[in-house]
Formats: structure tokens, sequence, C-alpha cells
């Protein structure tokens, strides 16, 4: 029988400043497989992109050269063709023949990501954004880390400029990541845990929000060049279908 509430015990920290909650929302999912380790070491070793921020792919990564596995959901379409997730279609291949036709700085970065990511034994899926996927993955007791739009998710002002100022004509959408870790079936919604201490539903870092509306805040994610679900569990844990 499936259960109508679900709560995985996550916890997580205020990330250290404004561009990491990446290596933040990371450093939970470790702590909640019982992995002690010291925020600052995950955000010093994870570091961040020259523009601001970090990519699912590069927290994926540590992961995975921790000894754990990863799987990536995505719905960035600026990175991967959907013919790609088709039996016989060399991922690895068509990113770098990609790559070679365009030079966008960003893709350049997000592809150096992935092929480090296949080569370390990480998935990729492909596979419609719904409220059974996420409730499924988190029925395995597998929380989710995802890369989603925080304007979307916060309903809030786009930023503009260096410091992040609100602008709602010369802004520009900004990009989050938060844990999943939660669902409630008869309300719709999901546990979200956010390390943003300026975020407008909990200062305690975490709330419960419209499954749907996260839904949309994580296809939304394809603007700051994200888009995904990422789960990470110990390799002693093998990964079990989709119900």
């Amino acid at each position: 029988m499936i259960p109508n509430t679900l709560r995985l015990p996550v916890r997580i920290l205020p990330q250290p400043d404004e561009t990491t909650c990446g290596p933040t929302c990371l450093h939970a999912v470790y702590d909640y497989w019982g992995d002690d380790e010291a925020l600052d070491a995950v955000v010093d070793r994870t570091g961040r992109l020259e523009f601001g921020g970090t990519f699912a792919v590069f927290l994926a990564c540590d992961a995975l050269r921790k000894g754990y596995r990863a799987t990536i959901y995505t719905y960035n379409l600026n990175v991967f063709d959907p013919t790609w997730f088709t039996p016989g279609v060399d991922i690895a291949q068509r990113l770098q023949q990609q790559r070679e036709r365009k030079p966008d700085t960003r893709l350049q970065r997000a592809t150096t990501g992935y092929l480090e990511f296949l080569q370390l034994g990480g998935r990729l899926r492909q596979m419609d954004l719904t409220r059974s996927l996420i409730q499924g993955i988190l029925r395995r007791k597998q929380p989710l880390l995802t890369g989603l739009s925080s304007t979307y998710l916060y309903r809030t002002t786009r930023e503009f400029g260096p410091n992040d100022t609100p602008d709602d004509i010369r802004g520009l959408p900004a990009g989050h990541f938060v844990v999943i870790a939660g669902y409630d079936l008869e309300r719709r919604k999901v546990l979200v845990m956010d390390p943003y201490q300026q975020n407008p539903y909990g200062r305690s870092h975490q709330y419960w929000i419209g499954i749907d509306r996260v839904i949309g805040a994580v296809l939304l994610g394809i603007v700051t060049h994200d888009a995904n679900l990422l789960v990470i569990h110990p390799r002693h844990r093998p990964q079990q279908a989709i119900p």
C-alpha cells in the first residue's frame, strides 16, 4: 500500500553565501546517508563556475568520486537532444560532437562535466517529470537534489546586475538548488529543504509547497542551465525500478 505521506529525515544547513546552494544541498544528501563531512570541505572541493554557482553534474561527479551511485534525470534540451535517449545512441559521442559545433561557454563547461560524469559511471535518464516519478523515488527513501528556477519557485522578481538586485524590467531569472525530502499525496505537496536563508517560505529552511509548482520550477531550470533531478545513494543500495 502506498503511504499518503512520507518524510525523509534530511537536515540542511544555511548556505554560506549566495552561490553555494548546490554544495550545501549535496552536503545535506551526504549527511542523510551518514557521511559525516564538514560543509566547508564540500564547498571547497566542488568549487564554483567563473560566472557563479555550479551545475548539478559537478555535484554528481563529486558523489561518484566518493563512491556513491548517481543518476541524473535531465530536462535540459540545451544540452541533450531527446533522440539521444534511445537504444544504441552513444551519448558521450554526441556530446563531444555537439561541443565541437557549439561554442557557447556554459554549454562547453556543462559538456565537460557530463563527459566526466559518464566516464565515472553516472547514469543519465530522460523520463516525463510527473508526480509519480518524484513520489516513486522518494518511496525508495532517496532524497532528490534538484536544480530549478528560484524565480518561479518563489514567485519573486527577476534579478539584475552583479548584486542580484530585484528588477522586473532589466532582471533575468535566477537558478537555485534545493532537496526534495517528502510528499503529501492528499494535499499534493512536497517537502522542500532549502538552504537559502532569505527564502520566502520558511526560516527553518524547510517548507511544504505544491508539487506542481516544483515541477514547473524544475522544468524552467533550463533557463539557467540545469532543469534536472539528481539522485545519489550508496553503492550497496541497488537502484530499484520506479513503480
